[in-house]
């Protein structure tokens, strides 16, 4: 009698399938960076627009799939997909808050490579798809957050302001901002974990 992995290749088994028997046997998690790295990568450079710490992400992002895999359970309404790429935008957002903490420069979020032409951004469908899941999932998890909070989260990460232009837009203190962020980012971590 064949064992499950013989009856059906590795190629049409589910994510979910293979991250469970990759528990078992760790080369099989192979498969998985394989059908993800590409896009992984594409998505986090998106992000962070510097090749090598893209890279150091989608690394950190797999090695949290692999070390949470056990308590990856589907959800209805959530596929696996879902839950990598949750993974993939949190590390990429630790990864932009210690950047940004630390006053590097790197170009972060509004840079789009255009094409040729300088016509259009130099994205195929699925690039689109990616960056579209991945606001879709951020902008969900903001949704959930109380309005003034997820308001400082949007200011501070995407529309890239200043502590100190938000605290004056916002008509609050230095120190109430950083702990009203200090908040969010805890409770948009927690969210997004769920």
């Amino acid at each position: 009698m064949k064992g499950a992995n013989e009856s059906f290749p590795m190629d049409v088994q589910k994510d979910e399938d293979i991250l469970k028997s990759s528990l078992k046997d760790p080369a099989l998690f192979g498969i998985l960076v394989d059908r993800y790295e590409g896009a992984f990568l594409k998505t986090a450079f998106g992000v962070v627009r510097d090749r090598a710490e893209a890279e150091d992400i989608v690394q950190e992002t797999f090695t949290k799939m692999y070390v949470h895999g056990a308590r990856f359970t589907p959800q209805p309404g959530a596929t696996f997909k879902s839950w990598a790429y949750r993974i993939l935008m949190n590390t990429a957002f630790t990864h932009y808050q210690k950047v940004k903490k630390t006053g590097a420069k790197t170009e972060y979020l509004d840079e789009v490579s255009y094409d040729e032409e300088g016509k259009g951004p130099a994205v195929d469908g699925r690039d689109l798809a990616l960056m579209n899941d991945a606001k879709v999932m951020v902008s969900e998890v903001i949704a959930g957050m109380p309005e003034h909070l997820a308001r400082l989260l949007k200011l501070y990460y995407l529309d890239d302001k200043s502590y100190k232009d938000i605290a004056e837009e916002e008509n609050i203190s230095m120190s109430t901002l950083k702990m009203r962020l200090f908040r969010a980012k805890r409770l948009f971590k927690k969210l997004a974990d769920e």
